[in-house]
């Protein structure tokens, strides 16, 4: 049987959804949890490689059992193994055709940064920036990004096509957290922190909106800002 699961965690806790020999990741303990049900060994495929450090809300997952269980008995199975870090929303039966990251359609992320006063206890979860930050400007900055464009420029590492499409960027506030949503079909590594990294440079004048607008045409290699892991949510995925 094939099963699509829909899980959250805390990113702060293990360094990025993929396994990675011994260190702790999401994939690591889903894996193992699920061999113990299965009996025998589990390999899951996750819809984002979320990087370390990164948060998830609606990550999905999916993977193969022998064993026959109905979606409560799994839901319940795997949150008794993979808890408190790591929590099962949604356990689903899917077709073998449905693979967790090819079958997408579209993403959802949200980064999230602290407008009000320095909080210790929000720091592994929010960028809490010392600069004052024009949030119109960054509405400016985040039009430039719609689209169909080459993002190479705002990806890490080297890839065939540097090709996305962002659907829509929106701004909300709550509780003097700026939340910034992205939705696209695809984004790449450290590619939504790098969009949101120059979003920052130039909302506290560092740099000029121009330069993002370079980073967008110019097939010359142009850095900026990286903004940091801890603010950044896999939110939802839609297939």
């Amino acid at each position: 049987m094939k099963f699509l699961i829909t899980i959250s965690y805390d990113g702060s806790k293990f360094y990025g959804f993929q396994r990675l020999n011994e260190e702790a990741s999401v994939q690591k303990v889903l894996e193992e949890a699920l061999t113990k049900i299965n009996k025998q060994s589990v390999e899951v495929k996750g819809a984002g490689r979320t990087d370390r450090g990164v948060h998830a809300n609606g990550q999905r997952v999916s993977f193969k059992l022998d064993v026959n269980i109905d979606e409560n008995g799994l839901m319940m199975a795997l949150n008794s193994l993979v808890k408190p870090y790591i929590y099962v929303k949604k356990v689903e039966k899917v077709n073998d055709d449905v693979h967790a990251r090819f079958s997408v359609k579209k993403k959802k992320y949200i980064y999230k940064i602290n407008l009000g006063d320095f909080n210790p206890q929000l720091t592994d979860y929010v960028y809490q920036s010392e600069y004052k930050l024009d949030i119109d400007k960054m509405k400016e900055v985040s039009k430039l990004y719609l689209g169909v464009h080459d993002f190479h420029n705002f990806v890490s590492g080297e890839r065939d096509d540097y090709t996305a499409i962002v659907y829509g960027i929106d701004f909300f506030i709550k509780d003097d957290v700026l939340n910034i949503v992205f939705e696209g079909k695809s984004f790449y590594r450290y590619m939504v922190r790098n969009l949101v990294g120059m979003m920052i440079d130039v909302a506290r004048g560092k740099d000029d909106i121009s330069k993002v607008a370079a980073m967008l045409d110019s097939k010359d290699e142009i850095s900026g800002y990286t903004a940091p892991a801890c603010g950044l949510y896999l939110d939802s995925i839609e297939y």
